[in-house]
């Protein structure tokens, strides 16, 4: 046997899990937005209007810095409107024709998509080239892919950014401006809910035969090398090399990586951090669609509309908010907006245990039921079949181990029910020593899952003055069950005891957003 493992597991997992494809945002139209919303409009500002956004053009409001070719800076800016802008100022020479800078601004700017970084503005005054955007307030994806701090971009997020993305490019084709300039990761944006979005800069052409500013040569189309221009066949090879990033969380030049995938050992090329949180079969397609949006002829890649279809049916953990999976707090409610608590919500904000205590009981185990209705397994059956021990010659030997007799199965599940009844018994009886007690060996028994037993055995650390404790466990409870409101209001609890109020209160905003789709829903 070829395969390395401890121990093999047989789980149980509903055969009838739902598509929640409609649930990747609030719309259900791929990201199309109305182009008729009056807060889209397109305006041309004068240059003092953009200065003052700025301060002055002030260094500190400096957020990128592209080129050598074609230098240009991006700004932070705050409008008349308290609207916040990304404004990116051109150097002198990269839009000599004023009257072309406006038509190309003009169209652009037309394009609406909740999968853009949309174009707001422009200003053109004597040799001033500017361009106003949507402010993404959450970093790029070469920010979050290539140089995370605190934890690595998830699979299901990969999989969204791409899906996103193609999106993005489907739209813009479909609109007519199919050309997009130097497509990579650092066109990639996240908004303020954490989803991704592609700016609208890489739509603007700085010459009337097309060429790009494009110099990565390691990345760059092969057609592009030879005659200097983009077509929509190099935007696909593009998002190739995107695909690339994706799997591998690095910059794996197009030309190395099809090495490897003809040799069948495109398995090097995914992400050590992803280990065991992705299946053979998604990382075999997703490698697949790479390879052929990398194809040396332009006539052999898919189209945009390809991709779309392609990546629709690989998406993962659909009903999860991005900023979740993300692990960024969801500043979507104003800080000026007063958030309506549930009394749940509000029982956690105020810290009283006794409250707290009094919901927990009356909803019960309610919400489990949910959390299996949504793919998540209650039962854990696990068979000890296989281990490893070192065999004579220094290999190793696979040792097959008897299968425990059904009856010793069976009392097994027995005593680990029976944990969790006299847990619930101590729960009720506000006995939150012995509660805490019982709920371990549920937990350490291993053959089920239970997020309700995480959030009571939360409480109960709470009750004991186990802050730390208690926050583990709400978050375990998340990650058992990624939109289920309670735990991020448990969480909220643990931090504020933990003196941590700032996080704790967008643990509570996470919690009511989360509620409110609940039951909009």
């Amino acid at each position: 046997m070829g395969a390395r493992c401890s121990k093999f597991s047989l789980c149980w997992w509903p055969s009838h899990l739902k598509s929640n494809l409609h649930n990747l945002s609030d719309n259900d139209d791929d990201g199309k937005r109305d182009e008729n919303d009056p807060r889209g409009g397109f305006s041309e500002y004068s240059l003092d209007q953009l200065r003052v956004a700025t301060s002055g053009f002030s260094p500190d409001n400096i957020v990128s810095e592209h080129g050598e070719k074609a230098p240009n800076v991006v700004y932070r800016g705050m409008l008349e409107d308290d609207r916040l802008v990304a404004v990116k100022r051109f150097n002198k020479s990269a839009w000599p024709d004023s009257r072309q800078f406006l038509d190309e601004a003009r169209a652009v700017g037309q394009l609406r998509s909740e999968r853009l970084a949309n174009l707001v503005g422009c200003c053109c005054e004597g040799e001033e080239r500017l361009l106003v955007a949507e402010f993404m307030p959450n970093e790029t994806l070469s920010k979050h892919l290539f140089h995370w701090e605190a934890q690595p971009m998830k699979w299901a997020m990969r999989l969204r950014v791409a899906l996103y993305l193609a999106q993005a490019l489907e739209y813009c084709s479909s609109k007519e401006r199919a050309l997009y300039h130097d497509l990579n990761a650092y066109r990639i944006l996240f908004d303020q809910e954490a989803n991704p979005r592609l700016s609208c800069f890489g739509l603007m052409k700085n010459s009337r035969d097309g060429r790009s500013y494009s110099t990565n040569l390691a990345f760059t189309p092969p057609e592009y090398l030879r005659t200097g221009r983009i077509t929509p066949e190099s935007v696909v090879y593009s998002f190739g090399t995107l695909l690339l990033g994706l799997l591998s969380g690095k910059h794996i030049p197009p030309s190395h990586a099809l090495d490897l995938i003809r040799g069948k050992n495109f398995l090097l090329l995914m992400d050590s951090c992803l280990e065991s949180h992705f299946s053979n079969d998604d990382g075999t397609e997703l490698v697949r669609l790479a390879s052929r949006c990398l194809q040396y002829e332009p006539r052999e890649r898919p189209n945009v509309k390809l991709l779309v279809t392609a990546l629709t049916p690989l998406q993962k953990e659909t009903s999860v908010p991005s900023n979740v999976l993300m692990g960024i707090p969801d500043r979507s409610l104003s800080s000026k907006e007063t958030v309506s608590l549930t009394p749940f919500g509000d029982a956690c904000s105020r810290r009283d245990l006794t409250a707290i205590h009094e919901i927990l009981e009356k909803i019960g185990y309610k919400d489990d039921e949910d959390v299996a209705n949504e793919g998540i397994f209650w039962f854990r059956f696990c068979f000890p079949i296989l281990s490893l021990e070192g065999g004579g010659g220094g290999g190793d030997s696979v040792v097959w181990q008897k299968i425990c007799p059904f009856q010793c199965w069976t009392n097994q599940i027995q005593e680990t029910l029976n944990s969790k009844k006299q847990g619930d018994s101590a729960f009720h009886a506000r006995d939150f020593s012995t509660a805490i007690d019982c709920y371990t060996q549920f937990i350490d028994g291993g053959t089920m899952v239970s997020p309700t037993v995480y959030a009571r055995r939360c409480l109960c650390y709470l009750m004991n003055d186990m802050a730390q404790e208690a926050l583990g466990d709400a978050m375990q409870a998340q990650s058992i069950s990624p939109t289920w409101p309670t735990a991020y209001y448990l969480q909220a609890a643990a931090l504020f005891t933990l003196g941590m109020d700032n996080d704790a209160q967008e643990s509570l905003k996470d919690g009511t957003t989360l509620e409110t789709r609940k039951y909009r829903n």
